[in-house]
């Protein structure tokens, strides 16, 4: 019997307080973090179908026992860990890279 998918999904909050849906992809750690490769949900089909379909890779950082995301600053460090998730999702996902 197979096993019933259930996504994983997070919701973020950004400076403003605008509240943002995901589901996450993959997760990867490293020795040095942990990233998370995310995709929008929208509540509306038609921002669901628009959507251009990109990934969003985050760093998992925890901070005063708070776990939150953030965005890689360095580019070098972004690109190792994109290439690492585009390795492993393109058999899943149909990936154009930029």
């Amino acid at each position: 019997m197979q096993e019933e998918y259930t996504p994983d999904l997070i919701s973020l909050t950004d400076d403003e307080g605008n509240e943002y849906n995901f589901e996450v992809l993959d997760a990867i750690e490293t020795d040095e973090a942990r990233y998370v490769a995310l995709t929008p949900i929208y509540d509306d089909p038609k921002a669901q179908v628009d959507d251009d379909g990109s990934l969003i890779i985050m760093r998992a950082v925890e901070e005063d026992g708070e776990n939150y995301f953030e965005e890689i600053e360095d580019d070098d460090e972004y690109e190792t860990i994109a290439d690492a998730f585009i390795s492993r999702l393109q058999d899943f996902y149909e990936i154009d890279e930029q």
